[in-house]
């Protein structure tokens, strides 16, 4: 069996688990390719970003797993779970991934709503009376 390459990616509460393996380009994404996966152009292409940017695009088969969040998400969680795969064949890649800012994990989730409020920020309407 070819040797493959494992990266876990997140964003927001979408997690991706991503295999890389030697092939010939194809993007699988829960047994189902990227095209039937994500209907919008954005979506694909944000996936497709770190495997353009190192030259690697058509030289790795991507397998993913991703559960949890909505598309765009999601699109971003399987973004980092590539880049955090190429790292693993390849070192040198990390100079380039980490200047388009894709090897550093968004931080940014929902906040909680607050008792005694309306929701995290929002407040229930003041009446003096």
């Amino acid at each position: 069996m070819a040797e493959s390459y494992y990266g876990t990616g997140k964003r927001k509460t979408a997690i991706a688990r991503t295999w890389l393996r030697p092939g010939t380009g194809t993007i699988t994404i829960n047994r189902r390719l990227i095209d039937d996966y994500f209907g919008r152009e954005t979506a694909k292409m944000i996936v497709e970003q770190p495997l353009v940017l190192t030259d690697t695009y058509g030289s790795f088969d991507v397998n993913v797993n991703v559960s949890g969040g909505g598309m765009s998400g999601q699109a971003a969680a399987i973004r980092h779970g590539i880049t955090k795969a190429l790292l693993q064949v390849k070192p040198e890649f990390r100079l380039v991934l980490k200047k388009a800012g894709f090897v550093t994990r968004d931080p940014r989730i929902k906040e909680r709503k607050k008792y005694g409020q309306k929701g995290a920020r929002a407040h229930f309407q003041y009446s003096k009376r």
